[in-house]
């Protein structure tokens, strides 16, 4: 149904023109969508993976001095090059889990820049021969919508626009506890032969150059406290979060609740993700996944 008041710019223009145009914007930003989509399965994978590794090698580590060597022990310091063999495999499978972490942050990235483009607006003067459109507007009173008319058959901008952020909102919320999850495992890679801690990570601290300009694009950081917001379990009322030091021992068990919880990605809603996708397929009459 056409909005009652269409905006000025939008009016004078051709709305044959403007629909086409329209859709095309639309499918390509629900096209970058899906893909994102894609790419985070694949770069949650690698994660995991990562991270199963950097568990593994440092219970290796931990339970060195009990190990019985047999026959290698009288192989002279073979249990100080096994141990110094281990750390350089710790801090290498740490740089592959942090470089899965900024993956997943750059897709998430992308997904509300998908997100925030389903606009289409004129470009030029509406009194131009040739009309052209955009994704970014160059009249304030032109708000991207097409007066509100339906892009395809039944649904206007605004109801697309809803769909994407319900769906973007599911992989920002599980970014944010992946973020505490990335905290807590690479403080593995601080641990002191002696067993204490050196250089820990908090969750205030920015753990690659230029996170917190990525985390404040993708709505995560607070300018207000400098620091990232607390990750959150979709629907559950309360916080899980209290910000502190990673200064204490993870035990095993924890450490495979971590990789569970991982796995698991209680914050992405699969069934709902497919009814969306399944909904914008069947009004763009695409396949998009």
């Amino acid at each position: 149904m056409e909005s009652p008041n269409p905006s000025p710019s939008f009016a004078s223009a051709d709305r044959r023109l403007w629909r086409p145009a329209a859709q095309r914007n639309m499918r390509n930003q629900w096209s970058r969508l899906a893909g994102c989509k894609q790419r985070w399965a694949s770069a949650s994978s690698d994660g995991r993976a990562h991270a199963t590794s950097l568990v593994n090698t440092h219970l290796s580590k931990k339970y060195m001095p009990s190990m019985d060597f047999g026959v290698l022990k009288e192989m002279p310091d073979i249990q100080k090059k096994s141990y110094k063999t281990l750390s350089l495999r710790q801090e290498l499978y740490g740089e592959r889990f942090l470089s899965s972490y900024k993956n997943l942050v750059n897709i998430v990235s992308d997904m509300v820049n998908a997100s925030r483009s389903m606009r289409c607006y004129l470009k030029g003067s509406a009194a131009s021969p040739i009309l052209q459109f955009g994704n970014y507007s160059e009249d304030k009173n032109d708000s991207g919508v097409g007066g509100g008319v339906s892009v395809f058959s039944f649904y206007p901008i605004s109801y697309f626009e809803n769909l994407g952020q319900e769906l973007v909102e599911m992989f920002v919320l599980e970014l944010s506890l992946k973020r505490l999850l990335v905290v807590e495992l690479l403080s593995l890679c601080c641990e002191e032969p002696c067993g204490g801690e050196a250089d820990m990570s908090t969750w205030s601290d920015e753990i690659y150059p230029g996170e917190f300009d990525d985390l404040c694009s993708n709505g995560l950081f607070s300018k207000e406290s400098s620091q990232p917001l607390p990750p959150k379990i979709k629907h559950w009322e309360y916080d899980i979060f209290t910000v502190r030091q990673t200064n204490h021992h993870l035990n095993c068990e924890t450490l495979q609740n971590y990789l569970t919880t991982w796995l698991a990605e209680g914050n992405i809603d699969t069934i709902r993700i497919d009814e969306i996708f399944h909904i914008v397929e069947g009004e763009m009459q695409v396949r998009l996944s």
